[in-house]
């Protein structure tokens, strides 16, 4: 009988996997670029679809470089592909006769709580921030100076420049490419394009349609290219390394006299632990072409290197919630952000079918404390304390997403935009229509849980027996080692 180690926040939960059972586990990086910023050079000038950017830029005076915060995957490293690639389309833009100080790195951070300094000196190298003379503008989604282009108003940076060149990394459908597009939008068109039955087809994906006809409409004004990179999953060193990938580490984990140790020490503890391993992420590939077209290849190649394949559904299914948001800065999740990280992430990175049987079970490993990180959460916390009243979860967010107060915090950087939980809620939909119930194990909030209609469980055992009670038989459940989350290929 295997023993399987899962994260719950700061804390290792180890469960008896049964003959049965399957253990869901990424496959170990793969073989990375040598050199990142010569692979983004290389796709620039032989696109997959498309003039090669010399070609674009010949007429060009300005452009803009659109690029996303480096939020996914989960974790993240400080030393990312992503800050090379962009250097690299500045540089290029600069050989072609577009100085870089009429270039504008335009971050498109969506509902996220708008970047600081911090955030946005983590975007490049400290070589490069030193050299480029251009402009760096932080999308803000309730600009009343937004541009009407196409299905939304997008940044002006967009459209009053000669070349828009988006840079990004291929994670999911909505993540990347034109999503980078979506995400310089505005507020209402964001919220509603997270929908979609899988993060990783196209077909019924709102955002994906919303992104390409924005795109379209984009193109058809502005010269437009993008470069998509494939990420490695990152690899852990120090006491972590191999796991989640190596069936050996994950036992030495689980084993480890160290973990009950590690157990029982303070939380913050744990997590400046967590946060001081040693991580090394990587790019496998490079693609340019329409953002569309490159995010497209980028992210099809990205499921072949990084996903797992599942050999029928499940009936019920183990996801760890780790103590950090989908955003930056990483955070301490509240229950919201702790439910769109199973649901709306880990449980729709699938391709070809549901992972779940109809009515199956997802258990979440959290403790789904309503504690809210201030200011930044602010919407989080009005949002639970509306929900109390008996409004629904729907209704609050729509709301909240009114308040002209949390509207300015947003503006100025301290919190979230208002609709982010009812974006985030809506994410959740799609697993949550096919799910029977969604149980909390070592929930220490019941009434949060009851508040978004989940099931609390003091720990994981009895959270097991709820699944095996529901199957009515012995159920084949599921543990996902992670994060990071990883796309599933499920076969009949």
């Amino acid at each position: 009988m295997p023993r399987v180690p899962l994260l719950s926040g700061t804390r290792l939960v180890v469960a008896n996997a049964g003959d049965g059972d399957v253990v869901l586990r990424p496959p170990p990086p793969r073989e990375a670029l040598a050199d990142v910023a010569a692979a983004v050079r290389e796709a620039l000038r032989f696109p997959l679809a498309g003039p090669p950017l010399a070609e674009l830029a010949r007429e060009a005076r300005r452009a803009t470089i659109v690029v996303e915060p480096p939020a996914l995957p989960i974790p993240g490293a400080e030393r990312d592909p992503r800050q090379l690639a962009i250097g690299a389309a500045v540089d290029e833009l600069e050989r072609f006769g577009v100085p870089s100080g009429y270039q504008t790195i335009l971050l498109a951070g969506g509902l996220a709580r708008r970047a600081g300094p911090r955030e946005l000196a983590a975007l490049v190298t400290p070589e490069f921030a030193r050299r480029f003379h251009g402009r760096v503008a932080v999308h803000d989604a309730e600009d009343p100076g937004l541009v009407e282009v196409g299905p939304a108003r997008v940044h002006p940076a967009l459209v009053e420049t000669d070349l828009v060149v988006v840079v990004t990394a291929a994670e999911t459908v909505l993540h990347g490419g034109a999503g980078a597009l979506l995400a310089a939008g505005d507020a209402d068109t964001i919220a509603a394009s997270g929908g979609g039955e899988s993060l990783l087809e196209t077909a019924g994906s709102e955002g994906w349609q919303a992104a390409s006809a924005l795109e379209r409409a984009l193109a058809a004004r502005v010269p437009l290219l993008g470069v998509s990179l494939v990420l490695n999953h990152p690899r852990v060193s120090g006491a972590l390394q191999g796991y989640p990938y190596d069936a050996a580490a994950v036992e030495r984990v689980a084993r480890s006299p160290l973990r009950r140790l590690f157990g029982v020490t303070p939380g913050p503890i744990r997590a400046r632990v967590l946060r001081s391993l040693p991580l090394e992420l990587s790019a496998a590939a490079a693609f340019a072409g329409r953002p569309s077209v490159a995010h497209a290849e980028a992210l099809l190649r990205g499921v072949e290197l990084r996903g797992a394949e599942l050999a029928g559904r499940l009936d019920a299914i183990c996801i760890g919630i780790p103590r950090a948001t989908p955003y930056l800065p990483r955070e301490r999740p509240n229950p919201l952000l702790a439910a769109y990280l199973g649901l709306g992430l880990a449980l729709r990175l699938w391709r070809d079918s549901f992972p779940l049987a109809p009515g199956g079970t997802a258990i979440l490993l959290h403790r789904f404390m309503r504690a809210f990180t201030h200011p930044t959460q602010h919407p989080y916390r009005v949002f639970f304390q509306a929900a109390r009243s008996g409004g629904g979860p729907d209704a609050v967010a729509e709301a909240i997403a009114r308040d002209d107060r949390s509207v300015e915090a947003y503006r100025s950087g301290r919190a979230c935009h208002p609709l982010a939980p009812f974006a985030e809620w809506a994410a959740c939909r799609p697993a949550l229509d096919r799910l029977g119930a969604v149980v909390v194990a070592g929930c220490r909030d019941a009434v949060a849980a009851r508040q978004l209609g989940f099931v609390p469980a003091h720990g994981l055992g009895p959270a097991l027996e709820m699944a095996t009670g529901r199957a009515g038989r012995p159920p084949r459940i599921g543990f996902l080692l992670a994060p990071p989350y990883f796309p599933l290929r499920v076969t009949a």
